[in-house]
């Protein structure tokens, strides 16, 4: 996947698709800041359910709320998977696109926000294939700055005021990190991502990867120790 440089403000021409009133824009300077989400549940409430039931009529409004509350969180995941900032923005649109089609058959078995996720991170892997296929597998550049689109991982981790010197170290180990997890095998950096950074319990990034929970706590623990070989490398 090439590299682009990215623009401050990602505007999403899904109404012209899906007869919006609106475009939806991101504001990637936000974006760090849902880097650790709050786990996704079951849909519950009376007020859930009735807004799922607005889903499945096609109600727009209904769809557009829905793209406004996940598509940060969506572009973040996806970012973190394929670090470029234009094709997280084309299969962030992609993904809710297919959600927009197959919201229908969503029974409400899991909660909306571990499906938008799946059907993300099937897009992902779709996409990935595409590129693989015509021999433009992705490469990320040492000299990426990456800052401009997401706070490094170490920013969002609560802690002390911090010197400048120690700022500056924190950021730095922070970009180190964000490189290795780019660098990791798919399948550790999905389950790495999801749990590490998207804050999603076992469970969940079971049904997300349609895998068995064992399956998922070897893939995280691969990962994290393939993550630790590759920083001291670093």
């Amino acid at each position: 996947m090439g590299q682009r440089q990215p623009h401050h403000n990602l505007t999403y021409r899904l109404g012209q698709k899906m007869g919006f009133s609106k475009s939806i824009a991101l504001d990637e300077k936000k974006i760090g800041g849902t880097a650790i989400a709050e786990p996704s549940r079951p849909v519950r409430s009376e007020a859930e359910a009735a807004f799922l039931d607005k889903l499945r009529a096609g109600d727009p409004l209904a769809f557009e709320q829905l793209v406004n509350r996940y598509s940060p969180e969506i572009y973040g995941l996806l970012y973190r998977i394929t670090k470029d900032p234009e094709e997280a923005r084309d299969i962030t649109q992609e993904t809710f696109i297919r959600a927009f089609k197959a919201i229908s058959k969503f029974r409400g078995d899991a909660s909306i926000k571990t499906w938008l996720y799946r059907i993300a991170i099937n897009q992902s892997r779709n996409r990935y294939r595409w590129w693989k296929r015509r021999k433009k597998d992705k490469t990320v550049s040492l000299d990426d700055n990456t800052g401009s689109v997401e706070r490094p991982l170490c920013d969002v981790i609560p802690g002390d005021s911090l010197t400048p010197e120690q700022d500056a170290l924190r950021r730095e180990q922070g970009r180190l990190m964000q490189i290795a997890i780019s660098e990791l095998p798919e399948h550790f950096r999905e389950a790495v991502v999801l749990c590490d950074v998207q804050g999603f319990a076992y469970e969940e990034i079971a049904e997300i990867l349609e895998i068995n929970i064992g399956t998922v706590k070897s893939r995280i623990s691969r990962g994290r120790r393939e993550l630790r070989r590759k920083l001291v490398d670093i």
